[in-house]
């Protein structure tokens, strides 16, 4: 437990504080919902510390942070939105104007105004909320479409580039367990016989077929705040990835942790199917929002990018359980193994239901157009 009484004296809060706790599901950042009381009124706000030990530049993520959601706002405002304060973050800035601020054992924080009435969920329990979360992101891009200036940071560098994941794992072959190598071979051929797949993207950009734009990069339903009683998406948080990518990223990690038809490390594979239905749901609300401002390119390859950012992860947890489990963690022995196999599993699936899905994506624009 930080001393949040001290943090809370590095921002301009213009309240007084009265407590905190820790709060939330996350696993990299320290996060804490603190009271204060401003003029008589009870009010809260949430002081995050920042990992440094993943992410090495915290100022720049702060950077890339307080120029999207500067701009959204901006948006929302100069759109006369009823709710704008609430529909995108804002930091709270530090007593020198800056975003963050750096306590005196060189951590870096910010924060946020809390955004009341409404809450996250870790697991889908209906479509309707994949509806929502989806439109949210497709709702968070379109806001960013417009972002001018310079270039965002690149937090995580290659972060969603497959091709770079797969040349990772060509050097884990090379360099890891001789034993678990043995363990793998399949897996390993089931990954170097897609390579091509894990170009298309990165050629697309190359060429620029497909844009590059502002991409939130973790598009887990937990990273939409619902609101508490019309459910709607109200706010998309931690936005610690948000960076230059492809709006295919967004989506196809939409489809990769919404639509399997089990958890991502359930060990029996003849369990895992992509559902079709809730790939309908999210592909809905995605469009709903995002359809205006998409290209052709982009909408070619909605369903291929569910398939390329499984396979990507398949890819990654593979490379783990080569070196010895080094970057994810783990409850078993070969837990990245049971990942690797689940999401290559999914990856099978999705080929097999492929030209179906792309069906339904024409079929949908083709409906948005009409509206």
């Amino acid at each position: 437990m930080h001393d949040l009484r001290a943090i809370a004296r590095l921002f301009d809060m213009r309240a007084d504080f009265v407590h905190a706790h820790p709060y939330g599901s996350g696993h990299i950042n320290d996060t804490y919902c603190a009271w204060y009381d401003h003029a008589g009124q009870r009010i809260r706000f949430i002081h995050q510390r920042i990992n440094h030990h993943v992410f090495k530049n915290p100022v720049a993520l702060m950077e890339n942070v307080d120029r999207v959601t500067r701009h959204a706002l901006g948006r929302l405002l100069d759109a006369g939105h009823p709710e704008a304060y609430r529909r995108t973050l804002t930091t709270i800035p530090s007593l020198d104007g800056q975003a963050w601020a750096f306590d005196g054992e060189g951590n870096c924080w910010r924060t946020y105004p809390f955004i009341e009435r409404a809450r996250g969920y870790d697991e889908i329990i209906h479509n309707e909320q994949a509806v929502q979360a989806a439109r949210a992101f497709g709702e968070f891009q379109k806001l960013t479409a417009d972002l001018g200036g310079s270039r965002l940071h690149e937090t995580i560098p290659h972060f969603h580039h497959t091709p770079t994941r797969l040349e990772a794992l060509e050097k884990a072959i090379e360099n890891g367990d001789p034993e678990r190598r043995a363990m793998v071979g399949a897996e390993i051929d089931f990954a170097l016989s897609r390579s091509a797949d894990c170009r298309r993207v990165t050629d697309l950009i190359a060429s620029g077929d497909i844009p590059e734009r502002v991409t939130h990069n973790d598009t887990k339903l937990n990273n939409v705040l619902l609101d508490d009683v019309t459910q709607e998406g109200v706010c998309v948080i931690d936005l610690d990835t948000t960076m230059p990518g492809s709006v295919l990223y967004d989506f196809g990690d939409m489809v990769r942790t919404a639509c399997p038809s089990t958890r991502e490390d359930e060990t029996d594979v003849a369990l895992i199917h992509v559902r079709l239905d809730r790939f309908e749901a999210i592909l809905r609300g995605y469009l709903s929002s995002a359809s205006g401002f998409l290209n052709q390119a982009e909408i070619d390859h909605l369903a291929f990018s569910g398939k390329l950012l499984t396979l990507e992860c398949g890819i990654r947890f593979l490379t783990d359980f080569l070196m010895g489990d080094t970057y994810f963690k783990i409850k078993r022995p070969l837990h990245n193994l049971d990942r690797c196999r689940s999401q290559f599993a999914l990856v099978r699936s999705i080929e097999s239901h492929l030209p179906e899905m792309e069906e339904m994506v024409h079929g949908k624009v083709a409906e948005a157009a009409l509206l």
